[in-house]
C-alpha cells in the first residue's frame, strides 16, 4: 500500500489503500487546505515530476531542496560534521542520486526537525539512511507516518554531536526547535531557524509568528522566550527555511532588534 503524501504541506502519511480523506496538517489553523481542494501524490510518483538540488551555503553546509518547488517549499540543510553528517529539517523527495551522493560523503547520522510542517518524508529518509529522527515531544501528535527511527525527546536542549545543540524554543509550534552549530561561519556560530525564526524579505531582520499563511502573530510572552532560548548562544549567521533567507552577518543582534521591533508594535 502506498503512502500518500500531501501536495499542499508535503507530510507524507501512514500507508492506505486509498488517500485520506483530509490532511490532518492542512486542516490546522496554521496551515490552510489549497484553494483547488485536497491532493495527494506518492513518493513514486514525486519522482517523476521532480528532482533534488543540492547548493553549498558555506563551508560544511550545504541546502538540499526539490525542483521545481512543492508544497511549502523548504528546502533541507545538511551539516557535514566529523561524527557524521546531519540533516537539518526534511523534504519530501529522496532519489537515487541523492542517495548516491549521501552515501559517498558518509551518509546521515541524524536528522532533527524543527516542527511539523516539515516532518514530510522523514521516515523514509531515516529508513534509507539507517538513523534516528530528533523531534520534540510536545509535537508527537503531529506525526503523520510514525517509526521506530524517531527518537523524541525533552526539555529545553539536546545535543547531537560535538557543537549541535538543540534548542527548543516553542512559538510557531510547542515544540519548534532550531539547531546551533558552534563551528558555522567560521567558527563564529550558526543558527538553523527553520521558521520558528523567520528570515524575512529585508533579510537585516527576523520576524515570529503562530501561523505565516494566515498571518497569526504570537504574543509578546512566546517571542521574549524565542529570544531568552537562544540568548546564552552565540551565532553570526541565520539560515531559514527557504533559499536565500539568511542572515549573514551579525544575526544575533538582529533577533534581538527584531524581537524589540515586533514587541514594541504589539504594545502601542
Amino acid at each position: 500500500m502506498p503512502h500518500y503524501i500531501c501536495t499542499n504541506c508535503g507530510t507524507q502519511f501512514a500507508e492506505t489503500v486509498q488517500p485520506p480523506e483530509e490532511c490532518t496538517i492542512c486542516l490546522e489553523e496554521r496551515e490552510f487546505v489549497a484553494w483547488d481542494g485536497q491532493n495527494w501524490t506518492t513518493s513514486y510518483k514525486l519522482a517523476k515530476s521532480h528532482r533534488n538540488v543540492i547548493r553549498q551555503e558555506e563551508a560544511g553546509l550545504f541546502g538540499i531542496g526539490m525542483e521545481p518547488s512543492f508544497a511549502i517549499g523548504q528546502r533541507g540543510l545538511l551539516i557535514t560534521h566529523p561524527e557524521g553528517n546531519v540533516l537539518w529539517d526534511c523534504i519530501s523527495l529522496l532519489d537515487d542520486s541523492l542517495v548516491e551522493m549521501l552515501n559517498g560523503i558518509g551518509g546521515l547520522s541524524a536528522i532533527a526537525i524543527s516542527h511539523p510542517h516539515y516532518y514530510t518524508c522523514m521516515i523514509e529518509w531515516a529508513e534509507t539512511f539507517e538513523c534516528p529522527v530528533f523531534l520534540h515531544h510536545a509535537d508527537c501528535k503531529w506525526v503523520m507516518r510514525s517509526g521506530s527511527a524517531i527518537e523524541f525527546w525533552e526539555g529545553d536542549q539536546k545535543n547531537i554531536g560535538a557543537g549541535l545543540t538543540l534548542i527548543r524554543c516553542g512559538g510557531h509550534f510547542e515544540g519548534g526547535t532550531v539547531l546551533h552549530w558552534s563551528a558555522g561561519a567560521g567558527g563564529k556560530g550558526v543558527l538553523l531557524s527553520g521558521d520558528i525564526i523567520h528570515v524575512v524579505q529585508d533579510r537585516r531582520w527576523v520576524s515570529f509568528m503562530y501561523s505565516y499563511p494566515n498571518l497569526i502573530p504570537l504574543s509578546v510572552s512566546k517571542v521574549q522566550k524565542i529570544c531568552d532560548c537562544v540568548e546564552p548562544f552565540e551565532f553570526d549567521r541565520i539560515y531559514g527555511a527557504w533559499w536565500g533567507k539568511s542572515v549573514s552577518s551579525d544575526a544575533k543582534a538582529a533577533v534581538d532588534r527584531s524581537a524589540r521591533r515586533y514587541i514594541q508594535h504589539l504594545q502601542e
